[in-house]
């Protein structure tokens, strides 16, 4: 087999103790239906077999490159990686993860027929099953939903809204932004809110194309970084930063725990020069309608009438975890003539 001139795709691929998976992940990239792409593998410090499976594939599949690490850690990997590429599209892969066949050339035809689409992720699936438990099942649901544009950028401060192991995305569109950065957070999360805030569009295959491993060995289960405190904290710069307007009272739609969490972080988040209180919150339940939160009184629905001016109307924030509770929130707030983006934002 020759290396083409110009891959269509590069995949990004670190390592680490992956020893017990890379055989299946490798035998999943090798399977992939669209096969102008290449590999750049990277060993992170690995303590297992991990370096010498890397090795033998590499010398047996002339579009492997096998790279030095440059510092450790992921992020320092990923630019490492994303530095030696060869192809216009970036494409991430985890060590234990499975690729379907058609996941490259899915992805690849989608970017391809809609060039307005900066990136791309595909549906995933968890395993093994037994498991999965009900968070990561409801995250896999709501996932898996989103597929336009209009549903990555309605629920981009509610979760992640591209799996990070699919992620496909233009490599101007990266290298414009900035690629990877060392955050206090999910770097994944932090790049496609980049891209978003630079008014890129982003969306996701309709088709369940990644088996996506759980187990104690994910960095995401061991890392602060990736904690549910971390996330809150990005979602606030961002929204902060670029994607809510000033001046405008900001009220919390849910009293409960997510709602309770998102407020704290709100207002751990401002400074002396910045308005970092809540004007109040909404719920539904009459046991908490007349208590006070943080400072603020909890009301019903139809108390946002009370909050605010006709010319600085509040700016909603509907932290709930259910997704059928957030439905509601979204038909309860366009009765009144709230637009979504404009005058509320779900998150989570």
């Amino acid at each position: 087999m020759t290396t083409p001139a110009r891959p269509s795709v590069s995949i990004l691929l670190p390592c680490r103790d992956a020893e017990p998976y890379l055989p299946e992940c490798i035998a999943s990239i090798e399977a992939q239906t669209a096969p102008n792409y290449e590999v750049l593998a990277l060993d992170d410090g690995s303590a297992d077999g991990t370096h010498r499976l890397l090795v033998d594939w590499a010398e047996r599949d002339p579009r492997v490159r096998l790279l030095d690490p440059e510092g450790s850690g992921v992020v320092a990997g990923l630019r490492r990686l994303a530095r030696e590429a060869r192809a216009g599209l970036l494409a991430r892969m985890d060590a234990d993860d499975i690729a379907a066949p058609r996941r490259l050339s899915a992805q690849v035809a989608l970017l391809r027929s809609a060039p307005q689409i900066a990136a791309c992720g595909t549906g995933v699936r968890y395993f093994p099953r037994e498991a999965v438990a009900s968070g990561y099942l409801r995250y896999e649901t709501w996932l898996n939903e989103l597929t336009s544009v209009e549903d990555v950028a309605r629920d981009v401060f509610v979760e992640c809204p591209i799996a990070h192991p699919t992620l496909m995305v233009r490599r101007q569109v990266f290298e414009d932004i900035g690629g990877y950065r060392d955050v206090d957070g999910p770097e994944d999360y932090d790049l496609v809110l980049r891209m978003i805030e630079a008014g890129h569009e982003l969306a996701n295959v309709a088709e369940i194309l990644h088996e996506w491993r759980l187990g104690p060995h994910r960095l995401s289960e061991r890392s602060e970084r990736y904690s549910a405190d971390a996330f809150r904290r990005l979602k606030i710069s961002f929204l902060r930063r670029s994607f809510m307007p000033t001046g405008r009272p900001v009220v919390i739609w849910g009293a409960g725990k997510v709602g309770k969490a998102f407020a704290r972080a709100w207002m751990a988040s401002g400074d002396s020069t910045d308005d970092s209180t809540i004007a109040a919150f909404i719920d539904l339940d009459p046991r908490k309608i007349g208590q006070m939160i943080h400072g603020a009184p909890v009301l019903d629905p139809s108390g946002l009438a009370t909050v605010g001016s006709a010319l600085s109307r509040p700016y909603v924030l509907a932290a709930v975890g259910s997704p059928g509770a957030r439905g509601e929130i979204r038909e309860a707030l366009d009765r009144q003539g709230f637009v979504e983006i404009v005058d509320f934002r779900a998150v989570a």
